[in-house]
């Protein structure tokens, strides 16, 4: 399953990742369906090497203070 490496996710770049897809994936739904759990499960059907990549890109951009 491609979700089994979100448990090692830090809980900093958990953060990240979430605000990418609330941002990002999600900015055209309904405001009481962006949760983090909503998050959550579209950031685990992303495969390590995309998270990786979306990780990168986050950091490098400072998203986590947004």
């Amino acid at each position: 399953m491609s979700g089994d490496f979100l448990h090692i996710l830090k809980p900093n770049e958990r953060k990240i990742l979430r605000t990418i897809v609330k941002k990002v994936n999600f900015k055209h739904y309904p405001k009481e369906f962006i949760t983090d759990r909503e998050a959550d499960k579209f950031i685990s059907v992303l495969g390590p090497v995309t998270v990786e990549k979306l990780l990168k890109v986050g950091k490098d951009n400072n998203i986590a203070n947004l």
